[in-house]
């Protein structure tokens, strides 16, 4: 299992017809940190008109919400969680700040003003993938950390090392490989490696 978010905040402005659209794009770890993040949005700008914003939480991304902050309904909050979601991004807070221009944009205009701020502050963010992996963890000499880096590298699996007297050395495989893990350290130690299988971790 997988889900894609964002490793910082960014933002990105466009304007339409003299209205300008600030979008900022946030990590979010659950919705009172979404919120606050809106509310963030407000306090800098508190002469702007509409502050329309939506989130997308969950490994699963299964909570979602959205905002129109009195834009008409459906123009704005739904196309800024639209864009959120055509990205496959979770654990993400979208906020876009309108200055209006004096122009009205109609319905149609609204919809795509929206989702062109989020999109461009999409295209700034680094979006990075986490995935589900179990660490195999065990103490062992220098040769042997590097026999079994250079295996686990083959097999695609990632490693953390901690290097003292000895190297601790954690294998971070999915949850279904975990027995080939172990075996591995058997077969590059003789034996002698006495791995652990930890909990759970999205790395």
């Amino acid at each position: 299992m997988s889900y894609r978010t964002i490793v910082s905040p960014v933002e990105a402005e466009i304007e339409i017809k003299r209205s300008r659209f600030l979008a900022r794009l946030s990590p979010a770890a659950d919705e009172a940190e979404a919120r606050s993040v809106i509310a963030e949005a407000r306090a800098e700008h508190p002469k702007a008109r509409h502050h329309c914003s939506a989130f997308v939480l969950d490994t699963d991304s299964r909570t979602q919400r959205f905002s129109d902050d009195g834009e008409p309904a459906g123009t704005a909050g739904a196309p800024i969680l639209d864009v959120v979601t055509g990205h496959d991004l979770t654990f993400v807070v979208a906020v876009v700040t309108r200055y209006f221009g004096g122009t009205l944009l109609g319905a149609g205009g609204l919809v795509r003003a929206y989702g062109q701020a989020t999109s461009a502050a999409v295209d700034e963010a680094r979006i990075l993938t986490r995935r589900e992996r179990v660490p195999v963890s065990a103490h062992v000499d220098y040769a042997q950390a590097n026999a079994l880096e250079r295996a686990a590298g083959n097999r695609g699996w990632a490693t953390r090392s901690d290097y003292g007297g000895e190297v601790g050395l954690d294998v971070l495989v999915p949850l279904a490989e975990v027995a080939d893990a172990v075996a591995m350290y058997a077969d590059l130690t003789a034996g002698r490696a006495e791995p652990e299988v930890g909990e759970v971790e999205w790395v």
